[in-house]
């Protein structure tokens, strides 16, 4: 059985929808906190149950049967969170119950030496399923589209990005993401080990968002550089949690130092097909 974590989540929902055009829906799994928000998947015969990262037992129960197991990880950090302890307890699930390979949802920052703190994190996973004894493949997702509109929607409206100096992102959608996981979910092809970047094929920073977005429009958006005590006072002001204020400034720092200026064509190679543009993406999501 093909077990995914997080299925209510943006991800996860999309990694369902495409492992349904590959195999039979009595063959998928998914393990989410509230089962709830997944009835759907249920009724078209998905088997759900209830799982949580932080509660073990639930994990073994969730994911009884799985032989290959995708792990989207832990944003617990984000509000206080340790996702390196609720990664380490779904591994040893894992292990435990005999899952043949684990496809961890890692990023292209995966670095001790990161500057971006999910990145950070990412690399020490990756260093756990090194010493799991169990087959494994870090998927190494680029940036996601979806954050580049989620971190800039206001700009976008008020036609001026505020952000302290950043630099190019090869963005990526979720679409293109889900697609490619699923496929190698169901073993349409065999990586060991961290995969190469699946990313987009262009590199876009703050001030190529606000061309594209502002021709999109039809109107001029600016992109003005700010400090980073500036842009975390303003975000403290608005009531953003530590932890996500330290991401959000951990990707400028990474962003500026080339973390996520990669391009690679893995993605293309495994999709048969071009990854989708950001312009394409920002002119059906603005």
């Amino acid at each position: 059985m093909l077990i995914v974590t997080g299925a209510s989540g943006k991800l996860g929902r999309k990694v369902v929808e495409n492992l349904l055009l590959h195999v039979s829906a009595g063959d998928i799994g998914v393990s989410v906190r509230d089962p709830n928000k997944v009835s759907d998947m249920e009724a078209r015969g998905v088997r759900v149950r209830q799982g949580d990262f932080s509660d073990a037992a639930s994990l073994r129960h969730a994911w009884a049967g799985a032989k290959r197991l995708l792990l989207i990880s832990s944003n617990a950090a984000a509000t206080g969170g340790n996702p390196l302890q609720q990664h380490a307890t779904a591994i040893s699930v894992a292990r435990q119950i005999g899952v043949e390979r684990i496809f961890y949802t890692s990023q292209i920052s995966s670095s001790a030496t990161s500057l971006f703190p999910p990145g950070r994190d990412h690399a020490a996973t990756e260093a756990m399923l090194a010493e799991s004894g169990i087959a494994w493949t870090a998927l190494r997702h680029g940036f996601y589209a979806a954050s580049a509109l989620m971190m800039n929607r206001h700009g976008f409206d008020a036609g001026r990005l505020d952000g302290p100096e950043d630099g190019k992102v090869a963005w990526v959608t979720h679409d293109d993401l889900a697609a490619a996981d699923a496929k190698l979910l169901v073993g349409s092809k065999v990586i060991d080990g961290p995969t190469a970047p699946l990313t987009g094929s262009e590199c876009l920073g703050l001030a190529d968002l606000a061309h594209v977005a502002g021709e999109i429009l039809g109107k001029t958006i600016s992109r003005t550089v700010i400090s980073e005590e500036s842009a975390k006072a303003n975000a403290q002001a608005a009531g953003i949690p530590e932890g996500s204020v330290a991401v959000m400034l951990g990707y400028y720092r990474a962003a500026r130092a080339g973390e996520f200026a990669v391009t690679d064509p893995a993605l293309s190679r495994i999709l048969g097909r071009a990854p989708q543009c950001m312009r394409t993406f920002l002119r059906s999501n603005l």
